[in-house]
């Protein structure tokens, strides 16, 4: 009974366009009525929510946001897509590549695919379309690469996967993404290639090694971020928490270098990271409230032994698990996903012997696709807009996109070492 008004009043009001956040908040709090009086259910609701957020290693997203809202304005984007522009801009579907490369390489470094698709979409959409590239192709190749990011780490997503597992290491997580992540990006440049052959796009101009040289001097201090904060976590020097806020001091005096973001800036980028910071917690803590009372009911050790009888084939159950995060990300944003499906699936692949860390990767890697379909994708809606058309003629190029991100997708899911192949060289 409890279960059927949880998961009721949810859809109910994500219907009716309620916020995620509250949705999760207010179907939660009237499963608990159902059962306890009213007190009491406010009472555990909002604790749970407090204890959810009473983390150590989620003072690493907030400081992540900020470095990323720093980034953005701080001229990284066009040294990056410069870069990127020297390096592959010659290849056949060239300015594609670029704006792939270049959203990989953004996405990394602010662990947003927001941030990446509007900072790398304001340049590269009008130069696709001067040399004769559509809109909506140079939007459904910014949707798509944008994604790539949240599993190259930084990652605030992978730092919430953690939370959810229980404790997984956020080091080995971080780890276990560069290699899925740049196979999707390769996937991705393999479909642009065909795309712009197909199209008859002249690639660019081939960049001397001078021009090569310079760009990556140029981009240099910013790729050092990765370095400085991954090679930290790895190495012990210090805490996934602490290398946010080191990469937060690291961006201050980058801009300071580049000059192109003033004093007077900080205000306003400050309190956009404050308004994002607080979307975020808000979505973990109505998140873990409804975690919690799924777990009360036990309903992932139900829905452990269904999936379980259903086969005894680590691939059939594998692929209905990927079947059903596909559909729910399509409804649901990743951060609440993440924190309802982990507790849900994570004992059911623990079961048949999968590694925890490969099936973090499976599950952002397989949540990337939901951000860039409606009507929740909120990485889809922004290319669009910057790109100025509109989802429907954005469709038809995005979906060779797609395929190529499911056909990633289900090699990460089927070839583990690609996954774990890095934790484990560096022991984890």
């Amino acid at each position: 009974m409890e279960i059927l008004i949880l998961v009721l009043s949810f859809l109910v009001l994500l219907s009716i366009g309620v916020p995620v956040a509250w949705s999760i908040g207010i179907s939660s709090l009237l499963t608990m009525l159902v059962g306890i009086p009213v007190m009491p259910a406010f009472t555990t609701v909002t604790q749970r929510m407090a204890t959810g957020l009473d983390s150590f290693a989620l003072l690493a997203i907030p400081f992540f946001i900020l470095a990323g809202q720093i980034m953005n304005r701080g001229g990284i984007a066009r040294r990056l897509v410069k870069l990127a522009k020297t390096l592959v801009g010659s290849l056949p579907g060239g300015l594609a590549h670029v704006n792939i490369i270049a959203a990989m390489l953004f996405g990394a470094i602010a662990g947003s695919a927001v941030a990446a698709a509007s900072a790398i979409g304001s340049f590269m959409t009008d130069e696709m379309e001067k040399e004769g590239y559509s809109r909506e192709f140079a939007a459904a190749v910014n949707i798509t690469s944008s994604t790539t990011g949240l599993t190259i780490p930084p990652s605030n997503i992978l730092i919430v996967y953690s939370l959810a597992s229980g404790g997984v290491s956020i080091a080995a997580l971080f780890l276990a993404g560069y290699i899925p992540g740049i196979l999707t990006g390769l996937f991705l440049m393999i479909v642009s290639a065909i795309w712009a052959k197909r199209k008859g796009f002249a690639p660019g101009k081939r960049s001397s090694m001078s021009e090569v040289f310079r760009s990556f001097l140029d981009a240099l201090p910013s790729l050092l971020l990765l370095i400085v904060v991954i090679g930290g976590i790895v190495a012990g020097i210090f805490t996934a928490t602490e290398a946010s806020a080191v990469a937060v001091l690291y961006c201050l005096v980058l801009t300071y270098i580049y000059k192109e973001v003033s004093f007077k800036d900080l205000p306003d980028i400050f309190l956009s990271s404050v308004g994002t910071t607080a979307i975020v917690m808000l979505l973990i803590g109505t998140s873990m409230s409804m975690s919690w009372i799924m777990a009360y009911e036990n309903i992932p050790q139900n829905i452990t032994e269904i999936l379980l009888s259903v086969s005894d084939s680590k691939v059939v159950i594998l692929l209905i698990i990927n079947l059903t995060l596909l559909f729910v990300g399509v409804f649901m944003d990743m951060t609440p996903a993440v924190l309802i499906f982990t507790p849900i699936f994570l004992p059911v692949v623990t079961e048949m012997g999968m590694d925890p860390t490969h099936f973090g990767i499976i599950m952002v890697l397989n949540l990337c696709v939901g951000l860039c379909t409606p009507p929740v994708g909120s990485v889809l809606f922004v290319g669009v807009g910057i790109a100025g058309t509109t989802i429907e003629k954005v469709v038809r190029p995005l979906l060779p996109l797609f395929i190529a991100m499911i056909v990633a997708l289900m090699l990460v899911t089927y070839i583990p070492e690609l996954s774990l192949w890095l934790p484990r060289a560096f022991g984890f």
